[in-house]
């Protein structure tokens, strides 16, 4: 019989009742250190103070009034985010999904107004990952992701991840846009090399091709910038944002240039939640955190004190892990014993921690992790990794 959750996830054998900063506590009142964040949503860990009060008061204010009206805590939120990055307008959403749909629409209303509807191919990468949607899983293209969905929505060309050449031969006056994420995340934590994010900006201007960048996971400070994306010192046309902009409150955005968002007028894209006084209050407070030069600092100064350790893990355990990658605190640590083990091997030493492709095991933890937990993180992660290690010398000699 089916569940009354429809049984779309393995979930693991875990339910959680209370989250304090890193740390959630089980049904049974068992400690785990969360280094998932909620798959890098709890921007400022679980309960955060400064949310509690900020969503205490504007719950006891307004929730939710549509977009029929004007929404004051929208246009704050709103201009933040204009005042700290390229973008010149901003439209939002519930979800990063959602904001995958809205860029799509975006970059082919953009060519429909400009006189050439038939401009739709959008070149995306291997290993991406843009939701789950029909447009989603078609920017994707990977087998896990459509099989069986189709037929897909046309107008999406997948290249290999980080392959220059393959880029330079595949792009022309004919491509609508280029979508990547700066690190992917789902992709098991891939870092786009500067030089090709840099690149690809160039002849997008060359082209005139609108440049997209997926930063709902790798931005809001996760990798010790704003976003992902000024560690290369270029700046898209289109931006996707949501996960960590709520900091566990439902919440992503799309940020665009004037231009890429000329065609998008009145009735042209809508959402009954999207925007609402409660989500915006709330990304307005993360947004004035994330974006202290203060905050930021701290979050590459937890990043370099925990890949330290991590690499001292990776060496102390070279049967289970083969390295360390990522930036900032969007860390991936590249395994050869399968991740899923590890995984649960962390069940057992009560730290958490989320398996992604490429056999990598994702560390995403809340970007004001204390010190004390970096350690206790580190001390872990050693026992999970010793508990791995013994069954793969098991399996050896078996």
């Amino acid at each position: 019989m089916i569940p009354a959750v429809l049984p779309t996830y393995n979930r693991a054998p875990l339910a959680f009742v209370k989250g304090e900063g890193s740390w959630l506590i089980a049904e049974d009142g068992r400690r785990y250190l969360d280094l998932g964040a909620g798959i890098a949503v709890n921007t400022l860990g679980h309960a955060a103070p400064e949310l509690v009060a900020t969503i205490t008061e504007q719950a006891g204010k307004l929730w939710h009034v549509s977009n029929v009206y004007r929404i004051p805590e929208q246009e704050k939120l709103a201009q933040l985010l204009v005042d700290q990055t390229f973008a010149d307008t901003v439209f939002f959403t519930n979800s990063g999904t959602e904001t995958a749909e809205l860029a799509v629409k975006m970059v082919r209303k953009y060519w429909y107004e400009k006189g050439d509807p038939d401009r739709i191919e959008i070149l995306t990468f291997d290993g991406a990952f843009h939701g789950r949607s029909t447009a989603a899983i078609a920017a994707a293209g990977s087998e896990k992701m459509v099989k069986g969905f189709g037929p897909l929505m046309p107008g999406f060309r997948q290249l290999p991840f980080g392959d220059l050449e393959a880029f330079r031969a595949a792009i022309s006056d004919r491509t609508a846009a280029v979508m990547i994420e700066p690190i992917q995340g789902e992709g098991g934590i891939r870092v786009v090399p500067d030089a090709l994010l840099r690149e690809m900006r160039r002849l997008c201007d060359e082209t005139g091709a609108l440049l997209v960048f997926d930063e709902v996971q790798c931005g809001v400070a996760r990798t010790g910038r704003l976003f992902a994306h000024e560690w290369a010192g270029v700046t898209p046309d289109i931006m996707m944002v949501a996960k960590g902009i709520g900091g566990g409150f439902p919440l992503g955005a799309v940020l665009a240039t004037e231009a890429a968002a000329a065609g998008m007028v009145a009735g042209t894209h809508g959402s009954t939640y999207g925007g609402n006084p409660l989500g915006c209050a709330i990304g307005a407070t993360v947004m004035t955190i994330a974006a202290d030069p203060a905050f930021l600092a701290e979050v590459n100064r937890k990043a370099a004190l925990f890949r330290q350790g991590l690499e001292a893990l990776v060496a102390a355990h070279p049967l289970v892990f083969e390295n360390v990658r990522g930036q900032g605190l969007m860390i991936g640590l590249k395994c050869r014993a399968a991740n899923t083990d590890l995984v649960k091997a962390g069940y057992d030493a009560q730290v958490l921690t989320i398996a992604a492709a490429d056999n990598c095991l994702r560390l995403l933890p809340a970007l004001n992790i204390p010190d004390a937990d970096i350690a206790e993180a580190l001390k872990r992660l050693d026992a999970a990794a010793t508990q791995v290690e013994a069954k793969v010398a098991a399996d050896a000699t078996a």
